[in-house]
């Protein structure tokens, strides 16, 4: 994605279902759980750059000695800083006790993170302060161990002000206005209301207090707790949590917005935001990874078993497609083969757009994020082309000479690596035009493999955002080549929605989707839409969000989805760019042809899962027009 956009955190939870003695007679190493952590958020960090997290638990300890421990860091390495810190103490006393540091008993009654249970966050802010206090994993203290909380999770909420005032309403004082703290207050509340319930159970029978706890901690049902907690929560969410006594949990949201996977065996129980991190990290097959189910949470007790459990009714499965197109690592085998079949379906839009013309025109990609995506079209392309090759040699007929079957054999596609980001231009000249230059000057090119004002530039790239990127730098550096025109293939559809999920794309001014309908209505003298549009939004603002209905969508309905790719175009071209610049979207059809299991698309069409969604398309359209800045939600 040539646009710069903040996403989706990453979240890592690791159990040991062994003695650490086990793992070090196995492995060599008492260290083998805080290792894979280590691994696990590495595979990750592209999920998260703002900040990063980590917890251990020691399960089964005695009174008095500590069993909670985190390091959080918004270094600029924030998963080497939180590291650090953690082995750091580790070194220190394999220098210091060099005997007994690897003594798994020693190590775990003298050495913080030697423990057997592990959660690990990377964080993306896409609301909040980029601070420690923001940094995941967040938690709840107590001096009972079973009301301990620790949570951690990639999610976005709808709904927040809805959910702080029933905590108010429970006659809590919320230290903050967030989903983050929402979540763990609501979480932390039913979680005491357990425990209450099952001390007095046990009290009732009879048992003194000091054996109560240790009852409370083997039967708390994680399952009723998550169940009640999240019975009112709007969004997408992926939520890693920890019990003090060593319960742990990850839960995912109804509509399978958020991803989630795990794989267990009988030394250890793993949970990753994606799946290749757990088949690299652990050496397994993709077949052994296995999908938390949408409104399911993988609950691990104390003791090392586990089990999925039913925690809310699944809706329709509305995972987010931008995984597929672009978040994920592309060395999932699924998305890997989604995101080929992205490029080859664009190919008859493409060819379309050339007239057919491959000997004139070159393909490439940019940014490096659409490698994949170009492989496919160019199968695509080559595909076509060999339908056309054995349509000319059918229509030479009995005349046909070895030259003419040569000359139509020999016609290839041109592939060419024609763009390089050089360099991360720093914006640190004030003065616009100063730094818009620099800004033009992030992406070089590749001289001399295209023919001046003849040939036409094929680029394709993930997704269009703002167009931002593409207008002060790709398309000046790609002018740079003179080709007589400029092609932009996006493999994803036209965003034209903000997202309420994860993603930071909120504010719906900042799409060039939605700024070029805004512009195609003014200039055809519709400017009535957007009052009406406005009208309909400020009469259903204080309605429940379960009323509420998308009129945003009757923005783009006078146009067509070519219209506004053209006024795109026209947008974006620079006023210094000679070529002719086309932009070609991907369509929505042909995104659920190669995504059939992801079929969340509330970007591109304005169809959101939760009723939250059409919340805050309504609100995020009246700030447009009442110039008020910030996210809707």
């Amino acid at each position: 994605m040539s646009d710069e956009i903040k996403h989706e955190c990453g979240i890592a939870l690791i159990r040991l279902r062994k003695p650490l003695e086990y793992y070090r007679l196995k492995y060599g190493t008492w260290q083998y759980g805080i290792n894979k952590l280590y691994v696990m958020m590495e595979k990750q960090h592209n999920r998260g750059q703002d900040g990063a997290g980590a917890v251990g638990v020691k399960v089964n300890v005695s009174p008095g000695q500590e069993y909670i421990f985190r390091h959080r860091s918004i270094d600029p390495n924030p998963i080497r800083d939180v590291f650090a810190k953690i082995f750091k103490e580790f070194n220190h006393a394999q220098q210091n006790f060099q005997q007994a540091f690897h003594d798994p008993t020693w190590a775990k009654a003298n050495l913080p993170f030697a423990g057997e249970l592990y959660l690990g966050h990377l964080r993306y802010g896409t609301y909040g302060r980029n601070s420690v206090e923001s940094t995941h994993p967040v938690m709840r203290q107590n001096n009972w161990r079973s009301r301990n909380l620790v949570l951690a999770g990639n999610f976005n909420l709808t709904n927040v002000d809805e959910l702080f005032n029933l905590l108010v309403g429970l006659g809590q004082f919320p230290k903050g206005f967030n989903d983050t703290v929402t979540i763990l207050e609501k979480v932390g509340h039913f979680l005491d209301e357990e425990n209450e319930l099952l001390f007095r159970q046990y009290k009732n029978e009879g048992y003194a207090n000091v054996d109560i706890s240790p009852l409370i901690e083997k039967n708390i049902d994680i399952r009723k707790v998550l169940e009640r907690a999240s019975r009112d929560w709007d969004g997408g969410y992926t939520i890693g949590g920890i019990i003090g006594h060593g319960d742990a949990f990850v839960a995912r949201d109804p509509w399978g917005i958020r991803p989630a996977y795990y794989y267990a065996d009988e030394e250890i129980v793993v949970v990753a935001s994606e799946r290749p991190v757990i088949q690299t990290v652990m050496n397994v097959g993709w077949n052994s990874v296995s999908e938390i189910k949408p409104g399911h949470a993988l609950i691990v007790k104390m003791d090392g078993t586990y089990k999925e459990e039913l925690v809310r009714v699944p809706q329709k499965r509305s995972s987010c497609s931008f995984e597929r197109i672009y978040f994920s690592r592309g060395s999932d085998r699924d998305i890997y083969k989604e995101r080929k079949k992205l490029g080859f379906l664009l190919a008859p839009a493409i060819l379309k757009a050339i007239n057919n013309d491959l000997k004139n025109t070159v393909f490439s990609f940019i940014p490096n994020t659409a490698e994949t995506a170009y492989l496919g079209m160019m199968e695509g392309i080559r595909a076509d082309l060999l339908q056309w090759k054995k349509e000319k040699i059918h229509a030479l007929g009995d005349k046909m000479t070895e030259d003419e079957i040569g000359e139509i054999i020999s016609i290839q596609p041109r592939m060419e690596k024609i763009a390089i980001k050089d360099v991360k231009m720093r914006t640190f000249i004030a003065d616009d035009s100063s730094r818009d230059d620099l800004v033009g000057h992030v992406y070089d090119v590749t001289y001399g493999v295209v023919e001046n004002h003849e040939d036409t530039l094929v680029v394709i790239d993930d997704s269009i955002v703002r167009g931002t990127t593409l207008k002060q730098s790709i398309l000046k550096s790609l002018d740079r080549l003179k080709p007589k025109k400029i092609i932009i293939i996006s493999s994803a559809p036209q965003i034209r929605y903000p997202d309420c999920y994860g993603i930071d794309m909120a504010i719906l001014g900042k799409f060039v989707a939605f700024e070029a309908a805004i512009a195609l209505l003014k200039e055809q003298g519709k400017s009535g839409v957007i009052d009406e549009v406005y009208r309909k939004c400020k009469e259903q603002q204080h309605l429940p969000k379960e009323e509420m209905v998308n009129y945003v969508k009757e923005i783009y309905k006078p146009f067509s989805d070519e219209d506004i790719s053209g006024k795109i175009a026209r947008l974006l071209k620079p006023a210094t760019c000679h070529a002719e610049v086309q932009i070609v979207y991907q369509s929505v059809e042909n995104l659920h042809i190669a995504c059939p299991n992801d079929l969340g698309d509330w970007y591109f069409t304005g169809d959101y899962p939760t009723p939250g969604g059409n919340k805050v398309v309504n609100t995020s359209f009246i700030n447009y027009i009442e110039g008020i800045a910030g996210r809707a939600y």
